[in-house]
């Protein structure tokens, strides 16, 4: 049972709005790509399919992060209880962890098409790449972002096995949105991040993070609107877009400069964002 606890606190089990938040750019993808050629009983083995890769990938990802990161975790308030930064486990147990729910990854991985299979080896790269980011550039966030919606273009991929510019266009606008709503979450550890020498879009931004925020919002919202022109009208696509769009000016407006607490609850706020988006999705005629 204890080790069971270690676990969960390894991977972040018990806080599923990260693998949420990975999840959610999968189907909109999937949903995407199923406008043209639409298939409900591949649409749905594939949700399911994503849907589990993101829960074993962003479990790997945060015990690897937490590996790369312990001796700075230990210096930060939020952090330094966490089962390596406080010796609850050793790197060695923890690595072991990392290899096995990437091992079970790959056999979920391999049920893809061969362009699909390409794309998710070269994501390994960019997952394994990010913890290091904070140290040497003020854009971990623009990174994280290029990483967490990788699966846009997997869906894409694993439903028409090609890649258009139309999904890069909705990968573009997920990179936006993960701009925004990590520079949000940034913003609790920025006193700890900028004493033990860390960078992050926070710090950068931190006399203008709002507008910064408001920026990559409006770029998310333009380009998904671009994207989706068309399909506007009294329908319940425009409904749940509007939905969408409205999840994120209520975090704009509530996100004030210093009010640390009100950060974590605006940055769950997402997992709606990225849910209205995948029904309007759903909904398109």
């Amino acid at each position: 049972m204890h080790h069971l606890k270690i676990f969960i606190e390894l991977t972040r089990l018990n806080k599923p709005i990260g693998f949420m938040l990975l999840f959610w750019p999968c189907t909109w993808g999937l949903a995407f790509a199923n406008l043209n050629n639409p298939n409900t009983n591949l649409f749905a083995y594939y949700l399911i399919l994503f849907f589990s890769g993101s829960v074993l990938m962003r479990s790997a990802g945060c015990i690897f992060n937490d590996i790369v990161d312990k001796d700075f975790d230990k210096k930060v308030k939020r952090t330094k209880n966490r089962p390596l930064a406080s010796k609850k486990i050793s790197v060695a147990s923890a690595l072991i962890y990392v290899i096995a729910l990437c091992l079970i990854s790959f056999i979920i991985l391999i049920q893809f098409n061969f362009l699909t299979i390409v794309l998710g080896m070269s994501s390994m790269l960019l997952a394994f790449s990010y913890p290091f980011m904070k140290r040497f550039t003020y854009w971990p966030q623009l990174f994280l972002g290029v990483t967490f919606n990788w699966g846009i273009i997997m869906a894409w991929s694993a439903m028409n096995n090609m890649i258009s510019l139309e999904v890069v266009i909705l990968y573009l606008s997920a990179i936006f949105w993960t701009l925004g709503y990590d520079t949000i979450y940034g913003a609790q550890d920025m006193s700890d991040d900028e004493i033990i020498g860390l960078k992050s879009t926070s710090i950068k931004f931190k006399k203008d993070i709002r507008l910064f925020v408001s920026f990559s919002y409006f770029c998310c919202i333009l380009l998904v609107v671009f994207l989706f022109k068309d399909f506007l009208g009294i329908n319940f696509f425009s409904f749940f877009l509007i939905l969408f769009i409205l999840s994120l000016i209520y975090q704009l407006l509530y996100f004030k400069k210093k009010n640390t607490k009100n950060y974590m609850g605006l940055f769950k706020i997402n997992n709606y964002t990225g849910f209205f988006l995948f029904l309007s999705i759903i909904f398109i005629n």
